[in-house]
């Protein structure tokens, strides 16, 4: 059973409010969230394909490897809710492993990704209710009640999602999925461990371009609802390694000093001037255990590949 989402996309004013908030403080930055509209999301589907994004390759064989491990941590009749469900195909993976869960909660920003992903799912899983949310999943949600109880809640966050938000931030999240989860609730989530940089850095400068596509298609969206002026040919794409802060740090680059107009307002640029528009932490094991501590969490199991590029987490509630 599908249920059908309501439409509940950040509304234009949020977007003009935030890109102007961004855009005016020093340093410059706009929230990530707003790489993923329709064409975004699309493009990012593309950089998992592209050969040097090892995360998504590496999780999805973790994912195959080791899911009779993980659905017999998990247990049966999981009601399992996930956080920007993009495509589903990690998805696919879990529910087809799970022992008998009861319902599906994706939660997703693009609601053109949402009814796309929940369509496939609904064809593969027709036994397993369906019960999306188009919604910003850093917002207060409440989760629909499924037909079937269920044992537990099993929130997932694939994808190493986590990691574009800082320390502080990202403590936030796990200590929202503390409270959704419940106090017998589980939270699987992938983490991007530490590494070569070099490897890393290859992942955000593909080859092809894709993912310098991606961070630049923000500029078109703006142009397209913020009636902002643009010119993509005056800004470059820059992800580069901090190795001290352990992240990729994601930058719109000027090429010259110019001025733009965004919802009616100048802001201008400095050449070589960035907008920080995304990070992307890596993680050691015991990085993320200790963000999982401070929300209330503890690692119960942990799945790895061979050359532990990647993780997937399982964190519990800290026992009272």
């Amino acid at each position: 059973m599908t249920a059908v989402p309501a439409p509940q996309e950040p509304a234009v004013e949020d977007f003009a409010g935030d890109a102007l908030a961004g855009l005016s403080a020093q340093p410059k930055t706009l929230p990530s969230k707003y790489l993923y509209d329709t064409r975004g999301s699309e493009l990012f589907e593309a950089i998992c394909e592209q050969p040097e994004y090892y995360p998504t390759r590496t999780e999805l064989s973790i994912l195959q490897d080791e899911a009779a491990s993980m659905a017999e941590a998990v247990g049966p009749r999981a009601l399992v809710v996930e956080y920007g469900s993009g495509s589903g195909i990690k998805t696919q993976r879990l529910l087809d492993a799970l022992p008998d869960p009861v319902a599906y909660v994706p939660i997703e920003i693009s609601h053109s990704a949402l009814n796309a992903s929940v369509a496939e799912l609904a064809t593969q899983f027709p036994e397993i209710e369906m019960l999306p949310l188009c919604a910003d999943f850093l917002q207060p949600v409440r989760l629909p009640a499924s037909e079937r109880p269920a044992e537990r809640v099993l929130i997932f966050f694939p994808g190493s999602t986590l990691g574009n938000f800082d320390t502080d931030a990202a403590v936030r999240l796990l200590t929202t999925m503390r409270t959704e989860m419940g106090d017998n609730g589980a939270a699987l989530i992938g983490i991007d461990l530490k590494k070569d940089p070099a490897m890393i850095e290859a992942a955000y400068n593909d080859a092809a371009g894709v993912t310098a596509d991606f961070t630049l298609n923000l500029l078109d969206r703006m142009n397209r609802e913020l009636d902002a002026d643009f010119d993509r040919e005056r800004f470059t794409h820059r992800a580069r390694y901090n190795a001290i802060a352990g992240r990729i740090e994601t930058h719109i680059v000027s090429d010259c000093a110019q001025t733009v107009r965004v919802a009616g307002r100048p802001i201008a640029f400095t050449e070589g001037e960035g907008i920080l528009v995304e990070y992307s932490c890596k993680y050691s094991q015991s990085d993320f255990a200790a963000m999982a501590h401070r929300a209330g969490l503890v690692v119960t199991r942990s799945w790895t590949d061979a050359d532990r590029r990647f993780a997937l987490q399982l964190v519990e509630p800290l026992p009272e």
